[in-house]
């Protein structure tokens, strides 16, 4: 097969999306992958001392693996993004107060955003899972700008309670890695790991 019926081929393969995230949705959209979505609906819990990597890579595969148990066949696609500063790991707020405080812990300095991203072929036991990282840098935000970023409400679902494609851009000023990564699905290891698996 030449590469470049290779590459339709991956593209063509449809992906099931162990998500409702309307953000990953809208990135394979971008990019032509047909899919759909199932809800996961894991406990996210972190063990204790699980370091950031291989949580979010555990969350990946679980989500994945959930998915799968209900389908007869598919390629199922498992996403799990987390912040990580000083070695903290930064999920999604519980409420205002929790997203003001994770504000002021990446004011004015570097994180980092860890995507792990699971693909798993319905029963035939074969799965891949892989991460990518991406270095961000906000400005130093004032009190006033964190209230009004709060009270728009668009933290609150989003790990490190901030969007990259939302108003938080107002307050990015550098990125190394991957933009699609911080958003919640770097789709250029996706489209690596549909590769990889479909040569296993």
């Amino acid at each position: 097969m030449s590469h470049e019926h290779l590459f339709e081929a991956v593209l063509k393969k449809k992906l099931v999306l162990a998500s409702r995230s309307p953000r990953r949705a809208e990135i394979l959209n971008a990019v032509g992958w047909s899919f759909e979505m199932v809800a996961a609906n894991i406990d996210e819990s972190r063990f204790d001392s699980e370091a950031a990597v291989p949580y979010v890579r555990r969350l990946a595969q679980t989500k994945a693996e959930t998915v799968a148990k209900n389908l007869p066949s598919g390629l199922v696609l498992g996403a799990d993004t987390v912040v990580l500063v000083d070695e903290k790991i930064l999920g999604q707020p519980s409420d205002a107060e929790d997203a003001r405080r994770m504000l002021k812990l990446l004011s004015g300095r570097w994180h980092e955003v860890l995507t792990a991203v699971a693909l798993l072929r319905v029963g035939e036991n074969r799965s891949v899972v892989d991460h990518d990282k991406t270095r961000v840098r906000f400005a130093q935000l004032s009190v006033e700008e964190i209230d009004w970023y709060v009270a728009t409400g668009e933290p609150m679902d989003k790990a490190g309670a901030y969007a990259v494609q939302g108003s938080a851009a107002l307050f990015i000023e550098e990125i190394q890695g991957d933009y699609f990564n911080i958003v919640g699905l770097p789709v250029r290891l996706v489209y690596k790991l549909v590769r990889k698996i479909q040569e296993v």
